[in-house]
């Protein structure tokens, strides 16, 4: 697979194809339930779990209010501290400013932090496209570049592979991206764990430029911070002598005391851990200690659109967790890729087409993704209506799309039929008399055919209730 997402299948098509795959099932399967069930036990160890969810509800509503206002808070306090910031209003533009930014140092290679902005912007692409190598270094997405695969996961991005898989994968391909692995490796977690770091050391030993995300921005100081499990973020961040980060602007947050919530709120619902093994916090640059040029790449791209919609806007409060990827029966059978998107799974489904709009038919389907049956807002550490939200998109869907018109005629014709007893009593006969005839699926044209594929009729009784009624309460009661 391509790293790209561009030209992916709607996620029916996709979806279609991928919950046939048994081995990418199981995988999905065993990893979600045992994530699920150690953040159930992490967070259930909090009796203020509820409180906490509702402050970092407030704090990210609160914040997104004054959106404005708290921007240029931070970009004051990064500026002061000796940062420079730059404005992106979408991905070409981002990517444009990071490209020039490392030829202007005079590099051809960057190490990166783990990010889901860099995704979302299809920066390593990018960068390619200008001659310059993007190294990730988390051990996922390692895995992931390794394969020429897609992340699929937002906190695990390898989740479809297993370990036999990934032994596969280090030993074919890398010695074509730098160290080779060594001889006889097997499949054992500790084995490939170092085959990665010795790959990966020489890389964070030698680049001058790093590019990373953050998980939140603090306002009052300018402070970026990253969490993360496995120590390759503190390396991007220290070592090399030019850091760029690219933030989405919703991950600002007024105060260091905001952070405080986070960090209780994030760790349990992301890894089912009290704590990141690895906090790392930067402000501008410092003489002589980490990166000596720091730039922040503040980027827009599609989230003012979102802010904008009264119900949708919820979406932004998202830390980026993970909880409801690992409790959505849909994505744990169909998998991320069936998304075409870097953000997959319940999340995915209102984010994605918010910031890239209706208009593509991946996109328009992304809402219909869903049972609807409300486990991820049960689960998400920030209280995101995410049903609601997918409704919401559904009825904006509903009023653009082609195949919806069907249905709105169909709303009608049965409207009129129910406002006419007569003509309701004449159908419902006809319909019971000729029911040997009926077919199991209704066999409609176009758009509508996905729906009748996947539903069977119910099966008519042998009379109508109306006839029923007449029959066996013959008195007239009720």
């Amino acid at each position: 697979m391509s790293g790209t997402y561009l030209g992916m299948p709607a996620f029916p098509k996709a979806a279609k194809a991928s919950t046939k795959n048994e081995k990418l099932r199981a995988n999905l399967t065993h990893a979600t339930h045992t994530i699920r069930d150690k953040r159930a036990a992490a967070v259930g160890e909090l009796d203020d779990w509820a409180l906490l969810r509702q402050a970092g509800k407030e704090i990210k509503d609160n914040t997104l209010a004054r959106l404005d206002h708290y921007l240029l808070q931070a970009e004051a306090a990064v500026l002061a501290a000796g940062g420079t910031v730059h404005w992106a209003a979408d991905a070409a533009e981002a990517n444009r400013i990071v490209a020039d930014l490392v030829h202007a140092k005079g590099e051809s290679e960057v190490v990166k932090v783990k990010s889901m902005a860099t995704q979302e912007i299809g920066l390593n692409e990018a960068l390619a496209a200008e001659g310059i190598t993007a190294y990730e270094t988390d051990l996922a997405e390692l895995i992931v570049q390794l394969g020429d695969d897609l992340p699929s996961h937002i906190l695990v991005p390898a989740i479809h592979r297993n370990r036999g898989e990934i032994r596969d994968i280090f030993t074919e391909a890398m010695s074509r991206w730098g160290r080779p692995a060594p001889d006889g490796l097997t499949d054992n977690p500790a084995d490939l764990a170092e085959a990665a770091r010795l790959h990966l050391r020489e890389k964070f030993l030698r680049a001058k430029v790093a590019v990373s995300g953050a998980n939140f921005l603090i306002a009052e100081t300018g402070t970026l911070v990253v969490v993360e499990s496995e120590g390759n973020g503190r390396m991007c961040l220290t070592l090399p002598e030019t850091l760029i980060s690219v933030v989405g602007i919703e991950k600002v947050i007024p105060t260091w005391r905001d952070l405080e919530v986070f960090l209780q709120l994030l760790p349990r619902s992301s890894t089912a851990e009290r704590m990141n093994p690895y906090t790392s916090t930067w402000t501008g640059t410092t003489d002589r200690d980490g990166p000596q040029e720091f730039h922040l790449v503040l980027l827009d791209n599609g989230r003012t659109a979102t802010l904008a919609d009264e119900v949708g806007r919820q979406a932004l409060r998202c830390i980026r967790c993970s909880a409801c990827l690992n409790v959505c029966p849909v994505y744990e059978r169909a998998g991320g890729h069936a998304y075409g998107s870097p953000y997959p799974g319940p999340i995915g489904a209102i984010l994605t087409p918010q910031l890239r709009g209706l208009q593509s038919e991946v996109d328009a389907s992304l809402p219909y993704a869903s049972t609807l049956c409300g486990a991820c807002y049960e689960v998400c550490p920030v209280a995101i209506d995410i049903p609601e939200v997918l409704v919401h998109l559904r009825e904006q869907v509903a009023e653009q799309g082609e195949g919806h018109r069907v249905e709105r005629a169909a709303m009608k014709a049965a409207t009129w039929l129910l406002d006419h007893p007569a003509a309701l009593t004449a159908a419902e006969r006809a319909a019971t008399r000729t029911r040997a005839l009926h077919p199991r699926r209704l066999p409609l044209p176009g758009p509508a055919k996905a729906w009748s594929d996947t539903r069977d009729l119910p099966a008519l009784p042998a009379e109508s209730f109306r006839d029923w009624w007449k029959k066996n309460r013959k008195d007239g009661s009720r």
